[in-house]
């Protein structure tokens, strides 16, 4: 116990609380029971350690324990709360809980056995609450988090400080968000930058080695995370890579399922279930029909990789451009809004209200002109001109 401690305090003690994501005030930490979920590297992990160090700081009544610590190879999480419990531990955070075998029964005993004690959990994006032996999806809120948006970007490299808004504000008052930013900011290189490296809050540490990290990092998911959760035989995974690097390479399109397990060598409904894993894990965005359910063996109307910066990473001289863009504005559109495929015309619709078409400077936008409530979201764009609105807008949503 002494050693977890020295850990845990070792964490505290380094975390800095400088920056504050948004999700900091925003999560409900008064709950019993909080698990956070999302992708490796968004900074879970920091956020985790952040809101310890603010609320307890070097309590004995607060640990940080990482369950991929090589400690629980060979020791048990209940045997272990036990001893925090009896020496006055009361909040408990629990890092990497994937990592640990059968860790939903534990928690769900310690939730059960020490009614006074909080319990925050974070693990893979991949886990699912709903299918996990221990009933805990009665117990536990859930929430997801997300890399940094364009906005979160500019205010932890930059300290430029914007507010969210609401999808209605960017739409309704573009010019007038623009003129309250102030004439002297330039988005564009920015937002540039920010598509190659600015996703993932690592940028912070150096960004020499930044799309290896981004590469490295998506590995540990296919290889160690995806296998681990989703039993996947050892010998697709290269076949994993060429999926990947097909959708990197590709302009924004509806996919031929067919066609791509030929090209892939994997057989059909294997290769269905690989693309539907993938989204969980995200690495991959799906859109559908609204009209269609998402089940394992659904197929796709179109498949993005699930930010730009997994792009420049994967494909970084090969990749389409119109591919950034719907990339891009799909990916900061999922944080808070429903998204589908768009039948009618457009690239994607938007609660089912909104329809947006993606595109540079040049877009006219001929698709959705009978459409109502459909917009272009234009790159290299300005200002917002009839129903003309500049792309980088859209990373102030959250």
């Amino acid at each position: 116990m002494e050693k977890l401690r020295l850990r845990s305090n070792q964490k505290i003690e380094r975390v800095s609380t400088i920056f504050k994501r948004d999700e900091f005030e925003k999560f409900d930490w008064k709950v019993r029971l909080m698990g956070m979920k999302g992708a490796r590297g968004i900074g879970k992990t920091t956020l985790f350690l952040q809101h310890l160090k603010a609320t307890h700081g070097f309590s004995e009544k607060a640990i940080y324990l990482s369950l991929d610590d090589v400690y629980f190879t060979e020791n048990k999480l209940v045997d272990v709360i036990k001893q925090f419990y009896r020496e006055g531990g009361l909040y408990l955070y629990l890092d990497e809980v994937h990592k640990y075998p059968n860790w939903a029964i534990e928690v769900k005993n310690i939730y059960d056995t020490y009614p006074d004690m909080q319990v925050f959990f974070t693990g893979s994006s991949m886990l699912d609450i709903q299918k996990s032996k221990a009933d805990l999806s009665r117990r536990a809120i859930i929430f997801s988090m997300q890399g940094l948006s364009f906005r979160q970007f500019l205010a932890l490299k930059y300290q430029i400080q914007i507010p969210t808004y609401t999808l209605a504000d960017i739409l309704e008052n573009a010019n007038e968000i623009i003129q309250s930013i102030g004439a002297d900011f330039k988005p564009y290189p920015y937002f540039k930058e920010y598509l190659q490296q600015g996703y993932y809050p690592f940028f912070a540490e150096g960004v020499d080695w930044y799309a290896d990290r981004v590469e490295a990092m998506m590995r540990v998911v296919i290889e160690s995370d995806f296998l681990q959760l989703h039993n996947i035989d050892v010998r697709n995974i290269r076949r994993i890579y060429q999926l990947l690097l097909v959708v990197a390479t590709s302009p924004p399109f509806k996919p031929n399922i067919q066609k791509m397990s030929k090209r892939i060598d994997i057989e059909r409904n294997t290769l269905l279930k690989y693309i539907y894993h993938l989204q969980n894990a995200d690495v991959l965005t799906l859109l559908r029909s609204p009209r269609k359910g998402i089940t394992l063996m659904q197929k796709p109307d179109k498949i993005y990789l699930e930010n730009t910066n997994l792009l420049y990473a994967i494909a970084p001289q090969q990749f389409d451009i119109g591919m950034v863009r719907e990339t891009f504005v799909i990916n900061q559109l999922k944080a808070a809004h429903d998204i589908h495929y768009a039948e009618k015309g457009g690239d994607v619709l938007v609660d089912e209200k909104y329809v947006f078409e993606i595109g540079g400077q040049s877009k006219k936008g001929k698709q959705i002109a009978k459409l109502d409530n459909a917009y272009i979201i234009a790159d290299n764009w300005d200002f917002k001109t009839a129903n003309k609105i500049p792309i980088w807008l859209i990373g102030l949503l959250y």
